[in-house]
């Protein structure tokens, strides 16, 4: 029996759940995976009779239920679950997370805000998911715009395969340019800048080379910039679709960059957790493929 995994996304009925439950439809289309919205409810007054607790839970089911009817008549899925949890949110997804092949959730806050607030379950399960984790911020996937961004990748000495191999999934199924952006310093003597930078974006085109063959229909850009990584990759996220960082080293902690680009990001951020393997049908995130799988 093959275990299929699925999209998950976490549906509180608010405007940034609503953007997540776009990308998450999306996700599952795209990938042809089945979809499941999550909504977690508790009391949170203490003691109460079980009255009281039952309106609670209809209301949530109320609210679950709705965002499950959306993804169905708003999409082509056919297999769409409904996924309705007593105790916190975040709890609920990160266990989720151990058999999704994604979890999806919105950035909490709105207008300003929305830019240097982050909700405090999308930053646990950022923090503590075992498969990648997409936070959208932004205007989210729909409508799309004329001109659509580029999938951007941060890349470093240590980036780990399961980061790159998930930018170039999400370029290769969102039919999108893959920008793969690496922040240094040029090292003393540098006589002529733009032959060390050229030298260094090749070095970056080298290590994406497996990737590259596998997805030949992605088109991939290096860009070496003497700057912060932090810096770069905020710059990038102006104009990008999705800016792919990863994960936590240790488990539970971000790293300065990607934790910064999480929580101040202007468009939608991917963690790809450390150590994190695609399923084995998911031939772009795979340094070993060499064929691509299926295009929308």
């Amino acid at each position: 029996m093959t275990d299929v995994r699925e999209v998950v996304v976490g549906y509180d009925g608010s405007d940034f759940s609503m953007q997540a439950l776009e990308w998450a439809m999306d996700e599952a289309e795209l990938g042809r995976l089945p979809l499941r919205v999550v909504h977690a409810w508790r009391w949170p007054y203490g003691e109460a009779g079980e009255e009281a607790r039952l309106h609670l839970r209809k209301a949530a089911e109320h609210v679950l239920y709705h965002g499950a009817d959306c993804a169905r008549a708003c999409s082509t899925l056919a297999d769409v679950a409904a996924d309705l949890y007593e105790g916190a949110a975040a709890e609920r997804l990160v266990e989720l997370s151990e058999r999704a092949a994604l979890i999806v959730v919105g950035s909490r806050g709105m207008g300003t805000l929305a830019r240097t607030i982050l909700g405090s379950v999308a930053g646990y399960v950022a923090a503590h998911a075992h498969c990648p984790v997409i936070v959208v911020r932004g205007p989210g996937p729909i409508p799309v715009p004329r001109e659509r961004g580029a999938v951007v990748v941060g890349m470093s000495g240590d980036t780990c395969d399961g980061v790159i191999g998930f930018a170039f999934h999400e370029a290769r199924i969102r039919r999108l340019r893959l920008t793969a952006v690496h922040a240094g310093r040029l090292q003393p003597p540098a006589h002529d800048t733009r032959i060390t930078m050229r030298a260094a974006e090749d070095g970056m085109l080298e290590r994406l080379g497996p990737w590259r063959i596998a997805c030949p229909e992605v088109a991939v850009r290096a860009c070496f910039a003497a700057t912060s990584a932090k810096n770069l990759l905020m710059d990038a996220s102006k104009e990008a679709s999705l800016v792919v960082v990863g994960g936590a080293r240790e488990h539970g902690r971000l790293g300065s960059t990607s934790g910064s680009v999480l929580q101040h990001g202007f468009c939608p951020v991917a963690v790809v957790p450390a150590g994190w393997r695609s399923p084995p049908h998911d031939e772009s995130a795979s340094p070993d493929s060499r064929t691509s799988g299926h295009l929308r």
